[in-house]
């Protein structure tokens, strides 16, 4: 019994001591190159752009609103009755076509009424003027008394103010009769007739009668702000900016839809009056418009010649970041392989650029890829940055291929 107890501590210290071999054979496997001390870093690779001044033309595209050349609403200038309206709604117009006509028979009859009063007074005339130069002939001979000769003299005079009287009466007649056919004063494109045959009108009233809009050539007013303005000028008087001779008044416009209207408008003029509400003023932009593509009160985008900058630097926008309190920086290589920093003023983006006007100078070697690994003051290795080509397919494999490399990222 004594000895199976022995033999059953035996067994268990064996057991015991296999079991704290295979651990430590494990614990040995585990270690490997992880386990060995890690080399320096490799150097960071960076690409870069290098600084070039270039001839650019700056345009602005501001937003702007349609409005016709020509506008007039039609209103009628006596009282009366429509007869008929003589003009299809939403067709072309001349300037002195019938639009209405309107009754003219009350009309008619007064100046029937002061034609006739005008050759009463006429028939008069005769009579009062040998009547008062017989009387001054008698007066000479004392013949009649100084009142019957006044007496006289006044009746002639009041004979010939009644005849221009009347002569003023047959011709307001006479207007008010051409006034009942209601005539456009200008040529365009008629919209709906808000009267219909056998409506009354009174002269002047406020209602129009219909509107006609003049759409070739077309009006595009755009805003643009004072600030805008002013910072415009100060380039140009500075130098920065030169204008583009004749071309400098020449606009292109956007239409909604997104695509361009091929015919070049004209900037007429900008206007004096800063709108208090938006601090900005308006420039009128003149386009032709022969097919009636641009209507009134459409919103467009106009792009407007700023003028020619001969000394352009141009980055791109992946070489822009910004520091902490938000200021456009950009890392730059010296000449002797270090990170640098520099901060920028940008002007605008023009694409997918950036227009900088201070900060960089012709020859700087601008960080565009990588610029998330490096520091300032860092040694970098630095190569020319190339667009990545995506159109190019990868080679094919076969017996001359070039040797695949692993993946890394693999097991």
């Amino acid at each position: 019994m004594q000895m199976n107890r022995k033999v059953l501590q035996t067994l268990k210290n064996g057991i015991f001591f296999m079991a704290l071999s295979s651990l430590l054979s494990l614990c040995g496997c585990s270690k490997g190159p992880s386990s060995q001390q890690a080399g320096p870093p490799p150097t960071p690779e960076v690409a870069f752009v290098t600084v070039e001044t270039q001839k650019i033309e700056l345009t602005t595209e501001l937003p702007g609103r349609t409005a016709p050349f020509r506008i007039a609403e039609i209103r009628p200038q006596i009282s009366g009755l429509i007869l008929r309206r003589m003009f299809t709604e939403g067709s072309d117009v001349d300037a002195g076509q019938m639009l209405y006509q309107t009754d003219p028979a009350p009309f008619e009859a007064a100046l029937d009424n002061a034609k006739a009063a005008l050759s009463r007074s006429e028939a008069n005339l005769n009579a009062s003027r040998l009547r008062a130069e017989r009387y001054k002939d008698l007066l000479a001979d004392k013949a009649v008394s100084q009142q019957n000769y006044d007496d006289a003299v006044a009746t002639l005079t009041q004979v010939e103010a009644d005849i221009q009287y009347w002569k003023a009466a047959v011709k307001a007649a006479q207007i008010n009769l051409g006034y009942t056919g209601i005539t456009s004063p200008i040529s365009g494109r008629i919209g709906k007739s808000n009267v219909t045959d056998g409506a009354i009108i009174t002269a002047y009233q406020p209602m129009a009668l219909a509107t006609i809009q003049q759409l070739n050539p077309i009006y595009v007013d755009v805003p643009q702000s004072t600030t805008d303005l002013l910072h415009l000028k100060r380039r140009l008087k500075d130098g920065r900016l030169k204008k583009n001779g004749t071309d400098q008044n020449k606009v292109n416009l956007i239409l909604e839809d997104g695509t361009p209207y091929p015919i070049e408008g004209t900037l007429q003029f900008t206007d004096i009056t800063v709108d208090p509400t938006t601090g900005s003023v308006i420039l009128r932009v003149v386009f032709p418009n022969p097919e009636n593509l641009i209507l009134p009160g459409m919103f467009v985008q106009a792009v407007i010649r700023e003028g020619e900058n001969d000394q352009a630097i141009l980055v791109p926008q992946q070489g822009v970041s910004r520091d902490p309190k938000g200021n456009p920086i950009a890392m730059i290589v010296d000449a002797e392989g270090k990170v640098g920093v520099r901060m920028l003023t940008l002007d605008r983006a023009i694409k997918d650029k950036w227009l900088v006007s201070a900060g960089l100078a012709p020859g700087d070697k601008v960080i565009v890829e990588g610029v998330q690994k490096v520091r300032p003051g860092a040694v970098v290795k630095a190569v020319p940055f190339v667009e990545t080509q995506t159109d190019l397919k990868p080679p094919s494999a076969g017996p001359n291929a070039p040797p695949q490399k692993p993946n890394k990222g693999g097991v």
